[in-house]
């Protein structure tokens, strides 16, 4: 993540109307991405199999870690086939590949969720639809700030990675030892998730090349499943 090599025209230099359509088809790609993830978690969490895997994944003393290491193997093959220059097929093989990787991932958590609404006696849908709409109105209020402010926030990539590598050790270390990392750390990487935004959107007014729509939609998209995960994590931790 955050080393990507731009070697087409960056729209910083490409002429207003190539930008525009370079924005159009990035967010279409992104709408299309969290359609798709939407669709298959409906699926997902109708399938008896969802509960059986997430039990064994909770109960599994290394379950999560595993499924952990997991995704992100698969996170690097999708990145790597997404920002291929050379084929266009690689590349939406590489944003539906992450799509899936992020929809089987979020079903343990989402199944939580569910459970803990009806345990607080509402809708068991109730604080993934609250933790979405958050995580929406966040979106659109950081990508506005970009948009509005024309700001390069290139400069946040040594932060962002060395946030990354951190959150993933404390991760680790609380799999391994049993620690609750609690609210404040979901507080954090909702803060760390929100600045990958702002680096993402950024990307795509000042760096991205204009043949690169589909691999700045999947680092949109990744960043905006990280946002949504540590929001509901935030809604499951007061509740």
């Amino acid at each position: 993540m955050y080393s990507q090599d731009y070697k087409i025209r960056s729209m910083a230099e490409a002429a207003p109307s190539a930008r525009a359509q370079f924005i159009r088809k990035t967010y279409a790609h992104l709408a299309g991405a969290i359609f798709a993830f939407i669709a298959l978690e409906a699926v997902l969490l109708q399938l008896e199999i969802s509960y059986v895997l997430t039990d064994k994944v909770l109960s599994a003393p290394f379950g999560w870690l595993m499924v952990l290491g997991g995704f992100m193997a698969i996170g690097y093959v999708a990145r790597m086939f997404a920002t291929n220059a050379q084929s266009k097929p690689k590349q939406y093989l590489g944003l539906g590949l992450y799509v899936v990787a992020e929809a089987i991932i979020f079903v343990p958590l989402l199944l939580v969720a569910q459970w803990q609404a009806t345990q607080m006696g509402a809708s068991q849908n109730t604080l993934i639809v609250q933790a979405g709409l958050v995580t929406l109105l966040l979106v659109v209020g950081l990508t506005a700030t970009v948009f509005i402010t024309r700001k390069d926030f290139s400069f946040m990539r040594s932060f962002l990675m060395v946030g990354f590598f951190v959150a993933l050790g404390l991760i680790v270390a609380a799999v391994l030892f049993g620690i609750n990392l609690g609210f404040w750390f979901a507080a954090g990487m909702c803060l760390l998730a929100a600045g990958a935004i702002l680096y993402t959107t950024s990307n795509i007014l000042h760096h991205y090349g204009e043949d690169q729509y589909v691999g700045a939609s999947l680092e949109l998209f990744a960043a905006v499943a990280l946002l949504f995960w540590y929001v509901l994590q935030l809604f499951m931790s007061r509740d």
